[in-house]
């Protein structure tokens, strides 16, 4: 912004215009600038002030109000959070509903949906462990089969 300044002053100088002149202009530019910054920097700590007696004023006010409607205010206040809070939730859980729905849906119809292939891999190692257990299980009653057998035969 100074540069500008500096750059304005001296495309626009006049044939008569001396250094000092210069340093005065300067000087001025640097005098209002400041009276500026007080006026707009005051203007706003009045306003300041004024909101601050303004809020301490009603605060005053409104006090004793609060205190003689706060039986009926507190109520009040934690029944209309419970409100907001179960509406909040019931809308969440169906926002989530909604997308598990979108994603079964996507993975039965055999679209790629994220995520699909880690629940197919998933699936295949369920499968793999399963009949890995049914396996033993077999293995199991065979040989439990066969040590009863073998006990009924000697007696």
């Amino acid at each position: 912004m100074a540069e500008h300044h500096a750059q304005y002053q001296q495309s626009h100088q006049f044939p008569g215009q001396t250094g000092m002149q210069q340093q005065q202009h300067g000087k001025s530019y640097q005098v209002a600038k400041a009276a500026t910054a007080v006026t707009a920097g005051g203007s706003l700590l009045v306003l300041s002030g004024l909101v601050l007696a303004g809020t301490v004023i009603c605060l005053t006010i409104a006090t004793p109000l609060l205190v003689i409607f706060s039986p009926v205010l507190v109520p009040a206040v934690i029944t209309v959070a419970l409100i907001m809070t179960g509406f909040l939730a019931s809308g969440g859980f169906g926002v989530a509903a909604i997308s598990v729905l979108s994603w079964i849906y996507k993975y039965v119809t055999g679209s790629h949906p994220p995520g699909a292939d880690k629940i197919d891999s998933a699936r295949h190692k369920l499968a793999g462990k399963a009949r890995d257990m049914k396996d033993r299980a077999e293995q199991f009653g065979q040989q439990h089969m066969g040590s009863e057998r073998g006990q009924h035969q000697t007696s």
